[in-house]
């Protein structure tokens, strides 16, 4: 059994969530593609993918398999593209990933940047307010904000986004502004349930968390349409710095309470390559890296 054909069988059966799905990308009969695998995992001695009628599925064996013998096709792509001279010149399909507002602000600016650059490569953006598991969904990079739990992913901090309460000029000045938190409840407030799931905001206040119950007025499951609502005058919300950095900018919206802030957030741009990433990814990855860092808002 030719190794590096069953590493890359293996790979493409996950990366395509089937034997037949695998067997049409690589042009061969779906037989071939199940044969192949079962004598890997014959001689590996371990079961790699858990079959049903319908989903194929990796084991613990499996994904830790998967993960080492992707970075050992990366490894060889890299070596043979540098060998032909294209090493500067990334192609094929990049993924990347981030949270709905971030992605639609301050990733796609980058994204459309690193296309202009890179006429051999095409992008697939999926900005969504959950976490997306790179392994699992395909994903080659992501920005993720907020503390990270211990993984095999490589993480590179770009920055810190902080919990900001803000209001329009005309509404501070109609109702005044607010001094201290307890002070919110002589406010109009509006809740983004993303933000803010809870009917409360935490604050705080001497190194001590301060929280503050709220009868918001306005409750919303976006974060544009609490920004929006703000800028109307409606009252004061509460959304990450990254997402009125706008509105601050052209002087919409006035953030208040800051001396209350709790502590900032930091921004990660991840991606699940090893030590030697390819070079679509590296290119990428170089580029959100340097642009994110140099955003006075991040």
């Amino acid at each position: 059994m030719d190794r590096l054909q069953a590493m890359t069988t293996f790979v493409t059966v996950v990366e395509t969530e089937g034997f037949a799905s695998a067997a049409r990308k690589l042009n061969v009969s779906p037989s071939v593609v199940s044969r192949m695998v079962t004598e890997l995992e014959e001689r590996l001695g371990v079961r790699l993918l858990t079959r049903t009628t319908r989903i194929v599925r990796l084991t613990d064996a499996g994904a830790t398999y998967f993960e080492d013998c992707r970075r050992i096709l990366g490894e060889i792509d890299a070596a043979e593209v540098s060998a032909t001279g294209a090493h500067a010149a990334p192609r094929g399909q990049l993924t990347v990933t981030a949270p709905l507002m971030f992605g639609k602000l301050h990733l796609m600016p980058i994204v459309l940047d690193y296309l202009a650059r890179f006429p051999a490569v095409n992008v697939n953006c999926w900005f969504l307010d959950r976490i997306v598991n790179l392994v699992d969904e395909g994903a080659d990079v992501a920005v993720r904000i907020g503390e990270l739990p211990n993984s095999s992913l490589q993480a590179i901090t770009v920055g810190k986004v902080r919990r900001v309460l803000c209001a329009a000029p005309a509404y501070l000045e109609r109702y005044g502004m607010p001094q201290c938190p307890e002070d919110l409840a002589g406010h109009t407030t509006i809740q983004a349930s993303g933000v803010s799931p809870a009917p409360e905001w935490r604050f705080s206040a001497d190194q001590q968390l301060l929280t503050v119950p709220i009868q918001p007025r306005l409750i919303t499951t976006t974060n544009d349409s609490a920004i929006a609502a703000a800028v109307a005058g409606l009252g004061v919300a509460r959304v990450l710095s990254y997402q009125v950095a706008g509105e601050i900018q052209a002087g919409t919206l006035k953030i208040v309470l800051t001396d209350y802030e709790p502590a900032a957030i930091p921004v990660h741009v991840v991606h699940r390559e090893g030590r030697h990433v390819n070079q679509k990814v590296r290119s990428f990855l170089d580029l959100a890296i340097e642009t994110l860092r140099a955003q006075a808002w991040i």
